[in-house]
């Protein structure tokens, strides 16, 4: 094996610290640093940059893009009732332009992955069969119209988390205000805007409830409106002890206090056991790749003293 120059060592060293920077930095400008956002709201509230007109522009211009992609795959009648349009509402998308968004991204993914394929295999040459070759553009047509399933199904769990994780500070902000004299109506509200440091989705849910009761909606309707747009357990689990709170004429505040110990156990045997799963997923990383690393480092020299050693043992019989 020819040895390297100190000048292509340089440069491959180069080319490592380059890519890992990269990959480094993108994902830090990705990564959502919430415990900033919230100091940034508490100590300066008017250095926050308000990007709606910038947002709205883009959103704009993705609709007018997506809008003649988005008629090939939309249902013809019925899909407003349907299930995907309460897994919108959970996964928090709520604008008028969501629908024409993801079902232009499933007719633009299907028809483009396929698309690719046949291009690439056209331009490189690589003569693949004609059998093999629709077979791939099959599956890679299933898999685009089925991505942006995935994807959502993936906003939701993570508003889920979200929501759950902040769900049982609200119940002691609302049962504070509950038996600090506060309606029940009211300690919503309060509660509503002092969650908003902190999650801006559970702010946003409890606001809704807010709004719907202003409106006239009765209570348990805006109680299981909350619980369905959720869709998280706990939610669903509160909603149906206030209503029977409410009906049987039992104490709100006694009831919210036993649910919140609930949700903080559960809160925190959760936590134990993602730790616990720790060190069963750390067994494939060091067994794979961590091990052998080690194991090059120190048993390589010996195993090659001993491969130099063992013909001159041998020769000298």
């Amino acid at each position: 094996m020819p040895s390297l120059s100190w000048l292509q060592i340089g440069l491959l060293v180069l080319v490592f610290v380059a890519v890992s920077g990269a990959v480094l930095g993108i994902s830090l400008m990705l990564q959502r640093n919430r415990a900033r956002e919230r100091m940034t709201r508490i100590i300066e509230p008017g250095l926050v940059k308000d990007d709606a007109p910038a947002r709205a522009a883009w959103v704009e211009t993705v609709v007018k893009v997506a809008a003649p992609l988005a008629r090939l795959s939309v249902p013809s009648e019925g899909w407003e009732d349907s299930g995907l349009r309460r897994r919108f509402m959970q996964a928090g998308l709520r604008g008028e332009s969501v629908p024409v968004v993801f079902f232009g991204l499933k007719t633009a993914l299907a028809i483009g992955l396929p698309a690719l394929a046949w291009f690439l295999d056209a331009s490189m040459g690589l003569g693949s069969q004609q059998d093999s070759l629709m077979m791939l553009m099959v599956v890679l047509m299933a898999i685009g119209f089925y991505l942006p399933n995935t994807l959502l199904s993936r906003l939701i769990a993570r508003r889920q988390l979200e929501i759950f994780e902040a769900f049982p500070d609200a119940i002691d902000l609302l049962t504070i205000c509950v038996e600090a004299g506060l309606s029940l109506e009211a300690a919503i509200g309060r509660v509503a805007r002092e969650m908003r440091l902190k999650c801006d989705e559970l702010s946003d849910e409890l606001e809704l409830v807010t709004l719907e009761l202003r409106a006239g909606a009765a209570k348990d309707r805006a109680l299981r409106n909350l619980a369905l747009r959720t869709a998280v357990e706990d939610i669903d689990t509160l909603v149906a002890m206030l209503i029977q709170s409410e009906k049987f004429g039992t104490s709100i505040g006694d009831s919210l206090r036993i649910h919140a110990e609930m949700l903080r156990t559960k809160r925190m045997q959760r936590a134990e056991e993602a730790a616990a799963k720790v060190a069963v997923k750390l067994v494939f990383p060091l067994v794979l790749f961590i091990f052998p690393s080690i194991l090059i480092v120190v048993a390589g020299p010996a195993i090659l003293s001993i491969g130099k050693t063992m013909p001159m043992i041998f020769g000298t019989r």
